[in-house]
């Protein structure tokens, strides 16, 4: 009995392992199972233990470990199999000018002494291998638009195509094989670059394996250990600056003669010229509030009083907000990215200041106001009583018809003289709204002198001989 199990024991070995009792009528479509998880990315593959529950489903009575036999072997098949698991590639040969490689990558980083990931957008340029990548808080369309903007201006031109992956912001629809429907405005920006966007098939990235590869490699390079930066501004120029000392210190991979910063010299007359970046905003509509806000991406902005209760148009950037009321610009803040956060310009207010001084103490929008240095002067010898109040709002109030600059002038002039007054800065604005004297006045030729008189004080004289003779 023992040489029995002996022979049988060597006969399965041999054949490859233990016997499969119960996988036989389901082979098939365990085959199916690996072949379809072998095709996902390697985040969203099934466990052994999830496979093994969908056969039982389907009536498999076997065991866990037998799947995981099979599977462990059709995967050693797979790679002994020179055509199938492993993959072979084509390598690629970019013409000087002809395409870039865009794609994004999440990093850690500190600013201002707390932990935050940032999303690193990665563009490289395939001839010259030349790189530029710049840090955002998220990846919205804005951001698209305004690292296509710095990454063209930082290689001098642009490219005739863009090679990218399935991303939302570009891609709406992906169909089969390389037919896509690009997003509308993302086409609006590839136009104005005259840039032919190209989609990636789905999770194959060795089709933009440059920029791939850019993302492990600058990973290593410039973020790790943690960078830290008091800001996101600060961060950036440093990575600008990196990318310019990378190009000056690495040869081209292709040509070991010349560094990459020479390369990108070479392949620059091959670009096309970046004659104005794109206006890569996005754009929502918002309502006014009776406080002059307007509600965007968790945050509040002020905007001019004359737009209160009204529909209005919010363009986001990736670092500044604008809004139009029609053609009219009635704001432009700079971009906050936190979240339950009022941003005031207190000019916006001023209408309402005016009438209503006694907000200019205990009003949200004033608080911390950073003045001009001369009203932030006048403010100080005025005082801080409601007199006080009164009479600075009604200089700021000549902001409205004079203009900030000429209300600046007009109280330097007056402080200068030692009048802190009110009435005296207004009185020099009026002044300077008068329209100038001629500098000569024009004489009509009935008002016109025949004989100019001459002064001859000699005459005089004749005067006393005529009172001596009397």
């Amino acid at each position: 009995m023992l040489v029995v199990e002996t022979v049988v024991r060597v006969r399965r070995e041999y054949a490859g392992g233990k016997p499969l009792p119960r996988i036989g009528p389901f082979q098939e479509r365990l085959d199916t199972l690996l072949v379809e998880n072998e095709a996902r990315s390697r985040r969203d593959r099934l466990r052994m233990t999830r496979i093994h529950d969908l056969l039982l489903r389907e009536g498999f009575e076997g065991s866990y470990d037998a799947v995981r036999r099979y599977a462990t072997r059709w995967a050693e098949a797979r790679r002994k199999d020179p055509g199938a698991g492993v993959a072979a590639f084509i390598p690629l040969l970019f013409r000087q000018g002809e395409a870039y490689q865009f794609d994004w990558s999440h990093e850690d980083v500190e600013i201002a002494g707390k932990p935050m990931r940032v999303k690193v957008a990665h563009v490289r340029l395939c001839a010259s291998r030349a790189v530029y990548v710049r840090a955002y808080p998220r990846e919205t369309q804005e951001m698209v638009f305004d690292a296509h903007a710095r990454g063209f201006a930082f290689f001098g031109g642009v490219p005739l195509r863009g090679i990218y992956d399935n991303m939302k912001t570009a891609v709406t629809t992906v169909f089969v094989g390389k037919e896509r429907v690009f997003n509308r405005r993302f086409l609006v920006m590839a136009d104005h670059y005259m840039v032919e966007p190209t989609a990636c098939s789905p999770a194959a990235g060795w089709e933009k394996g440059q920029v791939e590869h850019q993302v492990q490699t600058i990973r290593g390079r410039l973020f790790k250990p943690r960078p830290r930066f008091a800001s996101l501004e600060e961060l950036n120029g440093w990575l600008e600056a990196e990318c310019r000392r990378w190009a000056e210190m690495h040869a081209h991979p292709e040509n070991k003669e010349m560094t990459v910063a020479q390369a990108l010299e070479l392949e620059r007359p091959a670009l096309q010229p970046m004659l104005a970046p794109f206006d890569g905003f996005h754009e929502t509509q918002h309502a006014v509030t009776g406080t002059c806000l307007i509600s965007f991406d968790r945050n509040r902005y002020s905007v001019a009083a004359k737009a209160v209760r009204r529909a209005v148009q919010v363009r986001a950037y990736a670092d500044r907000i604008v809004v139009r009321m029609g053609d009219e610009v009635i704001a432009d803040h700079p971009r906050f990215f936190g979240r339950d956060r009022t941003i005031y310009d207190p000019w916006h207010y001023l209408p309402v200041l005016v009438n209503k001084p006694g907000a200019l103490r205990n009003g949200a929008p004033f608080q911390g106001w950073d003045l001009p240095p001369a009203l932030a002067r006048l403010r100080r010898k005025l005082g801080s009583d409601d007199d006080a109040d009164r009479r600075f709002v009604r200089v700021l109030a000549a902001v409205l018809s004079d203009g900030l600059d000429a209300v600046e002038g007009a109280v330097r002039e007056a402080l200068d003289a030692g009048a802190v007054s009110d009435e005296v800065i207004l009185n020099i604005l009026s002044r300077r709204r008068e329209p100038p004297r001629p500098a000569s006045i024009v004489t009509s030729e009935d008002l016109t002198l025949m004989h100019p008189p001459i002064a001859n004080c000699a005459r005089y004289d004749s005067l006393r001989g005529l009172h001596a003779a009397a």
